[in-house]
This record gives structure tokens, sequence and C-alpha cells, in this order.
């Protein structure tokens, strides 16, 4: 098997690498950047295999300190690089979040409503996204704090924030009644990530 066909262990709670910022992005035609963006939609790809959720992964994730994130809403993997808000709502709601790098645990934590993003495509395009809805906004409020070194512990919200999968799972209504939003399950890809050989 190709070793670039091998998908990469996720980064765990605790991997220093997951601490550090990243770097900007600074040549999205460069080979290996291509090669390192299809080993982050099939690591992507691959946790959402084995586990049954996840919609989008950071670089960082996999031990790449570079600022580019994977997400797939069901159109298949889509690439933004170097992303940045350039607005965010003054409205904030709570909500469990998950992550891959503890997917047994969830932190209740506290996002903005609506985000508006500035990032490259995987053409090196500028694209810009306005006053997202609210699962698109979480979403991407928790990939880019991944690139900034920070996790969703970080942003844990009051008392009795932290809770495992199993538990959670056991009394989701009475979890979900202490929260604003719950995440939906991923919507199945329409597409696969990218082979190793494109």
């Amino acid at each position: 098997m190709n070793a670039d066909a091998i998908s990469p262990a996720i980064l765990q709670l605790g991997d220093p690498r997951l601490r550090v910022a990243a770097s900007a992005v600074e040549d999205v035609q460069d080979a290996t950047f291509k090669r390192e963006v299809r080993t982050l939609a099939r690591a992507l790809e691959s946790f959402r295999e084995e586990r049954g959720f996840g919609r989008a992964i950071s670089a960082p994730q996999i031990g790449l300190a570079k600022r580019v994130l994977v997400l797939d809403l069901g159109e298949g993997p889509q690439v933004l690089v170097n992303p940045e808000i350039t607005w965010h709502s003054p409205a904030m709601f709570t909500m469990w979040d998950d992550c891959m790098s503890f997917p047994t645990l969830l932190v209740r934590v506290r996002r903005h409503e609506s985000i508006s993003i500035r990032f490259l495509d995987e053409n090196g395009e500028t694209r810009e996204w306005t006053k997202l809805d609210r699962a698109t906004s979480e979403l991407l409020q928790h990939e880019i704090d991944h690139l900034n070194g920070i996790l969703a512990i970080d942003r844990a919200d009051g008392d009795g924030a932290f809770v495992t999968r199993a538990v959670f799972e056991d009394a989701s209504a009475s979890y979900l009644a202490d929260v604003d939003y719950a995440i939906a399950a991923p919507v199945p890809s329409k597409r696969p990530p990218p082979p190793a050989s494109s």
C-alpha cells in the first residue's frame, strides 16, 4: 500500500502539538501541501467511518502546524486555507461540543451565534462566507480555535461543563435541556476524499 494513502492517527488530548499556533500557508500549489491536504481529508473520512461523527478536522490534529482545515457537510471535502473570522455576532449560545482529539468527552461551551470568515480555497482563490448559520458557525469557531492552539476544554462554560460521552448518551435529554443547541449527526458525504495519487 502507498504510504501516502494511509490515514494518520489523530492527536489526542495531552499531545503538546495540539497547543501550537499554526503558521499561515504560503503556497497552496506546493506539492507537499497538496499531499498534506489529501491526508487531512482522509483522516476526517476515516474518523467518520469509525466513530459516526465528525464534520471537520484541522491540520494541527494530525500534527501539521499549518493553517488549513477540511470540512465535509455532505457535499464532499472542502478545503479552507488560512481562514480568519472577520465578524461575529454579539449574540451567543451554549452547546455540548465534542472533538476528535477527545472523542469520549463532551464539553459545554459558549459560541457566537453567527460568524463571517475569509479564506483561500484549494486553488488559492479568496472566498468569503458571511453571516453563517449556527451549525456552520460553531463548527468553524471550533476548528479555527484548533489553528490557534485552543481546545474546546479551554472554553468550558460554568460548573458541570464536562461529561463523558457514555454518561451523556445515557441521559441525553437531561443534558440537552441544559443548552441552547445540539449538534446534528453528520450528513454522509456525496463524494469521497481525493485519492492519494491525485
